[in-house]
C-alpha cells in the first residue's frame, strides 16, 4: 500500500500556516478578477446583423433626423454639415456621421479622485457600477419603500467605495428631501464625491447649474487646472427624448459640461414597444441612431472630447405596460448594444444588473445575474445599474448593493473565462499526484499540491456572503440570513470614518460657499 502521508514539502508549515496564507489579503495583481477584464465572447449579433443595423441607423439619420435641438445645437450641427429641414428636423448626411466617427475619442480614462481607481475604457474591457435615478430607498427591515434622501445617497457612495467589484458610482438615487433643484444638483455632487474616490457620474437639471457644480469640483480638485487634467466626475446626459428628438435643455447642459472639461455619457433610453420599436433589433437601431447623432453633436463642438456611447434601450412588459429591466430580453438588448459600440470603436455603456423585484430575493438574484453575466461576456465597457437597483429602477437598496458585489464577482469570473497553458493543464502535477516523484505512487489527491494553494485565489472567486456550508454546519451557525449579514456589513462600513471624506479645511470651505444639506 502506498504511503498516504504528505511529504514535508507539501505541508507548507502545516494547517495553521496554510490557513494564514489563505486569509492574507491578496495583491491586486494576483486576484482572479478586477476592473477592465476583457469580454467579447458572447455575440448575439452576427457581423451581417451589425452591418445591417449600422446601415439602417445611417438611413434613419439621413431621412428621419432628429427634432427639437436648441438654437446653439442647430448652429453647431448645421455648421458641421447637418441639414435643417422645413419641418424643423435636423438630418445627418452619411459623410458627416462618418467624418465625426473618424475624430471621435476611441479610448480614454475615466479618472478617480485618488488615482487608484481609474477606468480604462475601450475595446471589450468591462466595468460594473451603479446608476439610475431611483426615487425610493428599499428598507429591507420593514419590507417597505420610502423617499430617498441625500443621506441615503451619501451612504450608497460610502458603501460602493468599499466594494471591490463596484468600479464606479453613477448617482443611483434622487435626493427627494431637497426641494430646490440647484441645491439638489450640487448636494448630489457633494454627497457622491465625499463618499467615494471612485469615478462619479451625475446629471444636472438646468444648464445654469453647471457653473456652480464646476466651481465645487475645482475646489475639490484644488484648482481648475487640476480638475481639467483629471476630471473625476462625468455628466450622465439624456440628450435625446426617444423617438428621435433632442432633449433641448439637456443638450444645453451637455454643452456647458463639455466647455468645463467634463466627460459625458450620451444616454438614449427608449422603451421597446413605447418610445422605441418593439422588436429588439429595432430598439437597438434607434438607440444607435440617436447616439450617433450625439457623437456628431459632441465632436462638432469639441473634436475628440471623451463621450460614452450610451445606448440604453429598455424592455417593456406589453401585458401591463411595466418596465422589464430584469428580463432576458433586456440582457440581449444591452449585449447587442455592446457589439455596436465595438463596431464603432467608441467606449460604450448600457444597463445591466437591475431588477424588477421589489426586494433582494430569488427573483432579484436571477434577474441581476442574467444581465450582468451576458453584458460582461459581450464586452460592454460600462455596465450601469449593475447592483442595488430594484422595482424597475424605482427603488435602490443598500443591502442589495453589498450582495451585488458578490454577484458581480461571479459574473467577472465568467468574463475572465478559462486560460489554457502548460501550467493550467497541470499535466506535471497530475503525473506526480498519481505516480509520485519517483514513479512508485503518489498521494492520489491534489489538496497538498503546491499549485492548489498557490493558485486557489488567483483562479477562483470566493463569495463573501454566499453560503457553502453543509446543512449541519448551517444549523450549528444558527442559520445565518443573507440579508441580515448584508445589513451588518452596511452598518459596519457606515460606522467607520469614510476614507473618501474631504479634509476639514476643504469641507469647511465648501460649506461656506454652498448650502450643503448633509450634517457634518
Amino acid at each position: 500500500m502506498n504511503d498516504q502521508t504528505p511529504s514535508p514539502s507539501r505541508r507548507s508549515g502545516g494547517r495553521v500556516a496554510r490557513r494564514a496564507q489563505r486569509a492574507a489579503p491578496l495583491a491586486a495583481d494576483k486576484r482572479a478578477i478586477g476592473p477592465g477584464l476583457s469580454g467579447g465572447t458572447f455575440k448575439p449579433l452576427s457581423d451581417a446583423d451589425i452591418a445591417r443595423i449600422h446601415e439602417a441607423a445611417l438611413t434613419a439619420l439621413e431621412t428621419i433626423g432628429l427634432a427639437d435641438a436648441p438654437e446653439t445645437g442647430v448652429a453647431l450641427l448645421t455648421g458641421a454639415g447637418a441639414i435643417l429641414g422645413d419641418d424643423g428636423r435636423l438630418r445627418f448626411p452619411r459623410a458627416l456621421v462618418e467624418d465625426m466617427l473618424a475624430v471621435a475619442n476611441k479610448g480614454f480614462s475615466l479618472a478617480s479622485r485618488d488615482g487608484l481607481h481609474d477606468l480604462e475604457l475601450g475595446g471589450t474591457r468591462v466595468h460594473y457600477g451603479t446608476a439610475g435615478a431611483a426615487v425610493h430607498l428599499v428598507d429591507v427591515a420593514g419590507r417597505e419603500y420610502r423617499d430617498s434622501t441625500v443621506q441615503d445617497l451619501h451612504d450608497a457612495a460610502r458603501i460602493a467605495d468599499r466594494l471591490d467589484n463596484i468600479h464606479f458610482l453613477q448617482r443611483p438615487m434622487v435626493c427627494r428631501d431637497i426641494a430646490d433643484n440647484y441645491e439638489m444638483d450640487l448636494n448630489t455632487v457633494y454627497a457622491c464625491c465625499a463618499g467615494t474616490t471612485k469615478h462619479v457620474g451625475v446629471s444636472f437639471t438646468d444648464p445654469d447649474y453647471v457653473a456652480g457644480a464646476l466651481e465645487m469640483l475645482h475646489m475639490i480638485a484644488g484648482s481648475e487646472e487640476a480638475w481639467r487634467a483629471r476630471p473625476f466626475l462625468s455628466n450622465s446626459n439624456c440628450f435625446v427624448v426617444p423617438p428621435m428628438k433632442f432633449a433641448t435643455e439637456a443638450c444645453r447642459v451637455m454643452e456647458e459640461c463639455i466647455k468645463g472639461g467634463m466627460p459625458v455619457l450620451l444616454l438614449s433610453a427608449g422603451m421597446a414597444g413605447a418610445t422605441a420599436p418593439q422588436p429588439l433589433a429595432g430598439a437597438i437601431l434607434q438607440a444607435v441612431a440617436e447616439c450617433l447623432a450625439g457623437i456628431v453633436y459632441v465632436n462638432a463642438m469639441a473634436p475628440g472630447h471623451p463621450a460614452v456611447f450610451g445606448t440604453w434601450p429598455f424592455g417593456l412588459d406589453l401585458r401591463t405596460g411595466a418596465m422589464s429591466v430584469g428580463s432576458g430580453e433586456q440582457a440581449l438588448l444591452s449585449a447587442g448594444c455592446a457589439q455596436m459600440h465595438q463596431f464603432y470603436g467608441i467606449p460604450g455603456g448600457a444597463a445591466g444588473g437591475a431588477s424588477d423585484a421589489k426586494l433582494p430575493d430569488m427573483q432579484a438574484g436571477w434577474e441581476q445575474m442574467c444581465s450582468n453575466v451576458m453584458t460582461g461576456l459581450s464586452g460592454l465597457n460600462m455596465v450601469y445599474e449593475a447592483a442595488g437597483m430594484h422595482a424597475s429602477l424605482l427603488g435602490f437598496c443598500h443591502e442589495s448593493l453589498i450582495l451585488g458585489d458578490d454577484l458581480i464577482g461571479q459574473a467577472l469570473r465568467c468574463v475572465r473565462g478559462i486560460e489554457v497553458s502548460d501550467e493550467t493543464l497541470a499535466l506535471d502535477v497530475m503525473r506526480e499526484t498519481c505516480l509520485g516523484a519517483d514513479g512508485t505512487g503518489g498521494v492520489g489527491h491534489y489538496l497538498g499540491a503546491d499549485q492548489t494553494l498557490s493558485r486557489m485565489e488567483s483562479d477562483y472567486v470566493y463569495p463573501a456572503f454566499g453560503c457553502r456550508m453543509s446543512p449541519k454546519e448551517w444549523v450549528e451557525k444558527e442559520k445565518p440570513d443573507l440579508i441580515a449579514q448584508a445589513t451588518a456589513r452596511k452598518e459596519a462600513i457606515l460606522a467607520e470614518p469614510s476614507p473618501a471624506a474631504f479634509n476639514p479645511e476643504l469641507d469647511q470651505a465648501l460649506r461656506a460657499r454652498f448650502n450643503i444639506h448633509l450634517s457634518v
